[in-house]
């Protein structure tokens, strides 16, 4: 127990560095391609608008990417005389964590999940989705919640949530130096030649981005979905419960119509049902570790 305490509070230390590390490396990575595809077309515009973006994208990153993530989920807000059920657990979960009480939202669908979102426990949410209300019990629900909240408590919201903005910031970026190429806007030193090399290096960089921003997702370490795991099976002391929702997690092929990939890494298990393949490249880019991993641990925390 103590060295899952100890655990605990190195993780929520790692993750307020590695907000900070991410919001600086794709500072400079969009400085980076800001200034190459200016010397490609010869207009120092491109590296003004790169960091421009660049700057603006991380301040709305930190301060609006949970309500991105909710809008893009299409979760709705949740009173407690909608769903005492819901507030009734959250809140005894709340006490026994020591954490304020989130927002609650409520995403439409029969799919059961839910993600936590938001940049600390102050300004937390949690979202679950109208299946998860319908299809689990009051232990299953609470396991759920408590996985969630150990996300709050964490801190792996922020980084978490951070990332839906910024990886769409890349790919947006890299997609707008792609068309611009398309409609020939190169400098007179491309049309001699001087710049061929660079201009083949540009383009290189800007098809490169969006795997980039892919793995920049893949930066939120699974092992975060372990400890989420352990953490909210210690707070609710029946780890049963939420290996039982896992359960029916994993046999659930009902898709979620509000589904994206870029924000697929915040939910308690892939949203994506049916769309992702079973080649090891698919098992190299996912989100999560397998279910039945998972499941296997919470068994063996009786």
């Amino acid at each position: 127990m103590l060295r899952m305490t100890q655990n605990l509070y190195t993780h929520q230390d790692t993750n307020i560095r590695r907000t900070w590390a991410l919001m600086t490396g794709v500072f400079v990575l969009l400085i980076g391609l800001g200034w190459l595809f200016s010397r490609v077309y010869g207009d120092v515009t491109f590296l003004y608008v790169f960091a421009s973006v660049s700057v603006v994208g991380n301040v709305f990153a930190y301060w609006y990417s949970d309500k991105v993530a909710l809008a893009v989920s299409g979760a709705r807000p949740v009173a407690r005389e909608e769903n005492v059920r819901l507030y009734r657990i959250v809140e005894n979960l709340c006490i026994t964590a020591g954490l304020p009480l989130p927002r609650l939202f409520v995403m439409s669908g029969s799919q059961i999940n839910a993600f936590a979102t938001g940049r600390d426990a102050h300004h937390a949410a949690i979202a679950v989705t109208e299946g998860a209300l319908d299809r689990l019990d009051d232990n299953e629900l609470a396991g759920v919640l408590a996985h969630e909240l150990s996300h709050i408590g964490n801190r792996d919201i922020l980084v978490s949530t951070i990332v839906v903005v910024l990886a769409g910031m890349i790919a947006m970026l890299s997609d707008m130096f792609l068309r611009v190429s398309t409609w020939g806007g190169r400098s007179r030193d491309d049309e001699r030649g001087g710049n061929a090399v660079l201009f083949a290096v540009a383009i290189v960089a800007a098809l490169l981005a969006p795997l980039a921003a892919t793995l920049i997702q893949l930066a939120v370490s699974r092992k975060r979905e372990f400890l989420a795991d352990a953490s909210g099976a210690l707070l609710t002391r029946y780890p049963d419960g939420l290996a039982s929702a896992l359960e029916k997690i994993s046999l659930d092929e009902a898709p979620l119509r509000a589904a994206h990939t870029a924000t697929a890494h915040l939910f308690i298990a892939s949203p994506l049902k049916g769309r992702q393949a079973g080649s090891w490249v698919a098992r190299l880019f996912m989100t999560h570790p397998p279910v039945e991993e998972r499941i296997s641990i919470l068994r063996g925390m009786r």
